[in-house]
């Protein structure tokens, strides 16, 4: 190409950049700003190359360029602070003879590029001064107070000068599961670690960001200076530095040394160890352990020069696409699932990959039947990486698989999504079920969430009654992702356990609005397991039973009227049998009265072992005190907690547990045998 025409870009050159600025940023906009993809990381990283070689070929950088930019813009309203200086990305290459070729004849440290959020943290005289995001590259957010509570940051190090490092703030695999277990709404569940670990580092509430359980890999030693003004002599070595790091308590990135004769095996070690990481990481960085060096060939407009990363060529399979499965979820949503002949990929088998919606499935120009390149994001996540075919035929379903209503496509964030129309939706009352199946209820061990939101999809469930019925679809659920014929059984025996039950279990299970299991238990007490007598009570029998008011017990009568909830409660009882406590020679010493526990416990393994003596006596375990609240349980009798203080405020007697095993007339010694 003619400098001519380099300074004079054709055109279409023009109109392409332009087309793929706007559709990058919108990408990234889309992913950072609120936790979604629109293409693939495949796609983002093809369109990404495109525009650089474009960029090299005419000269021109067109305004607002990812390419230029190192970092997304800051949203949230945390305090904002500029760096000293850019924190810049760095260059990447895919070729693990261009990491060897960059490395020529120097010695390199390589390490995992950690994927969560980069945080600048700066202490002084050894004590944790300051935490900033990298935000922007230029501006971030202080989340000093968010760092001081995770899980392993020194708020206090034996180095007694001025300390500058940097670290990637991360969420574990495990605790990333762990989190998305406890959210029942399939479109609230997160997406990946690194979006909720961006959203923990970043919360107001310190609190919220320690029950996320964060953690911190330290990567790069800023600057390190003694008390007296001189700066620490690491003796030009990168390792020294991470050496130094690591003896002040830093967790320091795992990391191998090598050369351009051992980098092969190196990232060889690295790419086998990614299937058993707890850890999320995006690839690797290579930086070279002469300090000086590094330094001397200075840097870019974007890119440092002493460093580089590396991303992982993406191992690639030709399938074929068998079925794209429409999985319907709490908020209406119906979420594509691409589903293709098995195959191996980074030494696992895929046969399932996202779709995420009716734009992205366009796009691709999807059928059944159609070739496919699927591929490992990260060597981790299954995606569809190009249709070869692209016949274009798939066609969304017009009734929702789980209900039979009407469907209906609607657009979000210039995407199209579709959804189930019908509020009955079996799919959305995944929350009902979910209690329904749990412990305190009919306890059905191998219902999770995940399995119950498959099954309603199915359509194997419309009602609670449809759970006892599952040998219906033994053919297809010993086939599906995660069962097979021992899972299948181990289900099937749990849910025919779980028919012979209790009262009790049946009323909280159901879900009826502002019933714990608590006043399930005194309803069924206090009706004497009679169901009919429950159903036929009205709103002024119901508030004769102590701790239902009239707001619960409009609640209950209301539902017991409604003729659905009833249809389905009769086809229920089909299926179970009800079995009544045992009786109890207890006296009922607590009788209509409330009692509050707090503190520890000394003769209960739990909290749970002293409510359920509580009831045994006739009583109730409430959880806060009030004025009907005839003890509060706790062992520090002369705590200033507040619920002592609420307790002597209204003249509530405060008593320790063995004071009121007294009360009850209980051995404790008869609770040990």
């Amino acid at each position: 190409m003619s400098e001519t025409n380099k300074t004079v870009p054709d055109a279409a050159k023009t109109a392409r950049m332009k087309e793929l600025v706007r559709t990058l940023n919108e990408a990234a906009r889309v992913y950072y700003s609120e936790g979604n993809e629109i293409m693939s990381n495949f796609q983002y990283d093809a369109l990404y190359d495109e525009l650089l070689q474009l960029e090299a070929e005419t000269g021109m950088i067109l305004s607002g360029s990812p390419t230029q930019r190192v970092g997304y813009e800051v949203l949230s309203e945390l305090p904002k602070e500029r760096h000293p200086s850019p924190m810049l990305s760095l260059d990447k290459t895919k070729s693990v003879d261009e990491l060897a070729s960059w490395l020529g004849d120097k010695e390199g440290l390589l390490s995992w590029k950690m994927d969560g959020l980069t945080v600048v943290l700066s202490y002084h005289a050894g004590e944790l001064e300051k935490a900033v995001t990298r935000g922007n590259g230029e501006i971030g957010e202080v989340i000093t107070q968010n760092a001081r509570v995770f899980d392993n940051v020194p708020t206090h190090i034996s180095f007694e000068g001025d300390l500058v490092l940097r670290g990637e703030a991360i969420i574990t695999y495990s605790e990333f599961k762990r989190i998305n277990e406890t959210i029942s709404d399939a479109d609230a569940k997160y997406k990946n670690p690194r979006n909720l670990c961006s959203g923990s580092v970043r919360q107001l509430d310190p609190k919220i960001t320690k029950s996320r359980h964060v953690n911190l890999v330290a990567f790069a030693l800023v600057s390190a200076v003694e008390k007296n003004g001189t700066e620490v002599d690491f003796h030009n070595s990168n390792e020294a530095r991470y050496q130094f790091l690591s003896a002040l308590g830093f967790d320091v990135v795992g990391y191998r040394k090598v050369t351009k004769d051992t980098i092969h095996e190196a990232v060889k070690a690295f790419a086998e160890a990614i299937q058993t990481n707890d850890f999320p990481s995006d690839g690797l960085v290579l930086l070279y352990e002469d300090i000086a060096y590094g330094l001397s060939l200075g840097r870019t407009a974007k890119f440092p020069r002493n460093a580089i990363a590396f991303k992982w060529s993406d191992e690639q399979a030709e399938t074929t696409l068998t079925e794209i499965e429409w999985s319907p979820s709490r908020t209406g949503l119906i979420n594509p699932v691409a589903i293709f002949e098995p195959v191996e990929l980074e030494g696992t088998t895929v046969s399932r990959a996202s779709l995420h919606n009716i734009s992205y499935c366009e796009d691709m120009q999807l059928g059944i039947g159609d070739r496919v390149t699927v591929y490992k994001a990260n060597m981790i996540i299954p995606q569809i990486a190009e249709n070869l075919t692209r016949s274009g035929t798939m066609v969304p379903p017009a009734c929702c698989p789980a209900c039979g209503g009407r469907t209906v496509i609607k657009m979000d964030t210039d995407s199209k999504f579709l959804y189930c129309e019908n509020p009955e939706c079996p799919a959305k009352k995944i929350k009902n079920f979910s209690l329904f199946v749990s412990r305190d209820a009919l306890n059905i061990d191998g219902l999770s969430d995940q399995t119950l939101e498959k099954f309603i999809g199915h359509g194997f469930i419309h009602h609670y009654s449809d759970i006892f019925h599952l040998d219906h679809y033994r053919d297809e659920i010993v086939t599906m992702e995660g069962f097979g014929q021992k899972s299948y059984d181990n289900l099937i025996a749990a849910a025919r356990k779980s028919a012979e039950t209790e009262l009790y279990r049946v009323i909280y299970g159901l879900g009826i609005a502002g019933i714990g299991l608590a006043n399930a238990k005194m309803l069924c007490r206090y009706y004497g397991d009679d169901l009919t007598k429950l159903r036929e009570a009205t709103v002024e029998d119901l508030m004769e039973v102590d701790g239902i008011g009239q707001v619960l017990a409009e609640s209950i009568a209301g539902y017991f009227r409604d003729e659905d909830k009833n249809r389905e409660l009769d086809a229920l009882l089909q299926e179970l049998h009800l079995v009544r406590r045992e009786d109890t020679t207890m006296p009922k010493t607590l009788e209509g009265k409330s009692v509050v526990i707090t503190g520890s416990l000394q003769h209960f393994g739990n909290r749970k072992e002293l409510q359920e003596l509580i009831e045994a006596a006739g009583g109730r375990a409430a959880g806060s005190v009030s004025a009907k609240t005839a003890y509060l349980v706790n062992n520090d009798v002369s705590s200033t907690s507040g619920k002592n203080k609420k307790a002597q405020e209204l003249g509530v007697p405060i008593v320790s547990e063995e004071e009121f095993l007294a009360i009850l007339g209980v051995d404790p010694a008869s609770l040990h045998m």
